[in-house]
């Protein structure tokens, strides 16, 4: 029996599943997951010391690449100064100031412990200020585990092929409305239907847990109008592509502003620290300013603050993200020359340094697009391709990411991979 193996029939004993998070189980690609000891740059080593190259970098943070010297050597400063307080930190205002100054729609920002707590704070946050209770959320985008979010949600929802989870009441799910991705005239049918009801609209502005999906211009401009006209609140929920996609996010990208955006991964280097923020007067209904409540005892946690301010401040050297953005397509690229030299349905997209793979002729835009993949043929590649030593996310649902530490020598050895995993597919 492999160490791996072993590992994961002593985990199932103690722990659900002998994980502590669904995706990381592979039920959808079947096999063993492999147990990470230790990391360092753009790869990743398990338990039986096999190397990987790591295209999921912790699902999102570690756009510099695992164990960055400067953001070692900032944890490292802090960690003897003590490891929680709960009271407040001249670093909490530093970070605070930075994510102000790169994402110009935050005017003032709460720091949170997940992603999970940053989007159901603020759907809070905008039921309180709206005093309405209707969401509007789309179908495959997934904003965390809160249970008025679990309705047709996206990440590891779908990889069991759920759609919603168990334990969510009725009475709490029907304040959920779910529309198509994308779907310009399902929006605008909901608004006219319950304008007067809805509080927010939360999208995923580039969605990234039902696998990558842009979302078109048009749609996000048509969601700013309608929040406009009906007094809704907008949320991107930017957890996933802030950072990762452009400085400013993906609402630098489109030129959209939200009224709040959720932030998380990146702004913890690696750390558990996420934020939500937004318009100053939306954000002062906060307590202890306004009636709604959220509170945390290890928000913007120091240790985690040091990690999440040293990233922010390295990824803004000059040419970071054209660099980002040149070798995530280079990947890309380089992996559709291979399936179409082998003569398998494939295509790929990236924006920055997320990129999707999909075993389909066209690149999805909604998730029912995204279901018309062929998972037997992902998982097969999936394999194939970590049995040479190149870990892409264990599900058809999943995006991947490239860090800085991804140079051409990584990507060169992952097509070189790649070529013999498509080449078995076709055999």
């Amino acid at each position: 029996m492999s160490k791996n193996q072993a590992l994961f029939e002593r985990a199932q004993r103690t722990i659900p599943g002998g994980v502590n998070s669904p995706v990381r189980a592979f039920r959808s690609v079947g096999g063993t997951p492999r147990f990470i000891e230790r990391a360092a740059g753009p790869y990743f080593w398990d338990a039986e010391d096999k190397r990987y190259i790591d295209y999921i970098g912790s699902w999102g943070p570690m756009i510099l690449g695992h164990v960055h010297p400067e953001v070692l050597d900032a944890v490292q400063r802090v960690l003897a100064n003590g490891f929680s307080f709960g009271a407040p930190t001249e670093a909490e205002i530093e970070i605070a100031e930075e994510i102000c100054k790169l994402v110009p729609s935050i005017e003032q920002v709460r720091m949170v412990s997940s992603g999970t707590e940053a989007t159901m704070s603020a759907l809070r946050l905008a039921r309180g200020f709206t005093n309405r209770s209707r969401i509007i959320k789309f179908e495959g985008c997934y904003h965390g585990h809160a249970d008025s979010l679990l309705v047709k949600a996206g990440s590891g929802l779908l990889t069991f092929g759920n759609p919603t989870s168990a334990g969510v009441p009725a009475d709490i799910a029907k304040h959920t409305t779910v529309l198509e991705y994308n779907n310009v005239e399902q929006l605008n049918e909901a608004f006219a239907a319950f304008g007067s009801e809805i509080a927010s609209v939360i999208v995923e502005p580039v969605a990234g847990n039902m696998n990558l999906v842009r979302a078109t211009p048009e749609f996000l401009n048509a969601l700013r109008e309608r929040c406009d006209e009906h007094g809704a609140v907008l949320i991107f929920d930017e957890v996933m592509c802030g950072f990762r996609v452009a400085l400013g996010g993906a609402q630098e990208v489109y030129g959209i502003k939200p009224d709040l955006t959720c932030l998380g991964k990146v702004i913890g280097g690696g750390m558990p620290a996420a934020a939500f923020g937004g318009r100053r007067d939306i954000m002062a209904h906060l307590a202890p300013l306004g009636g709604v409540y959220q509170a945390g005892t290890l928000s913007g946690n120091p240790i985690a603050v040091a990690a999440g301010l040293k990233t922010l401040q390295l990824i803004q050297r000059p040419g970071f993200y054209d660099n980002l953005a040149k070798q995530t397509r280079k990947l890309v690229d380089g992996l559709t020359a291979a399936a179409h030299d082998a003569k398998v349905p494939f295509s790929a997209d990236s924006i920055g340094g997320m990129f999707g793979l999909y075993f389909m002729d066209q690149v999805p835009g909604s998730f029912a697009q995204i279901q018309q993949g062929d998972t037997k043929r992902f998982n097969a590649f999936f394999h194939a391709m970590l049995d040479a030593g190149v870990y892409f996310a264990p599900s058809a649902f999943e995006a991947g990411f490239v860090s800085s530490a991804h140079d051409d020598a990584v990507i060169d050895a992952t097509l070189e991979a790649a070529r013999g995993a498509f080449a078995s597919l076709a055999a």
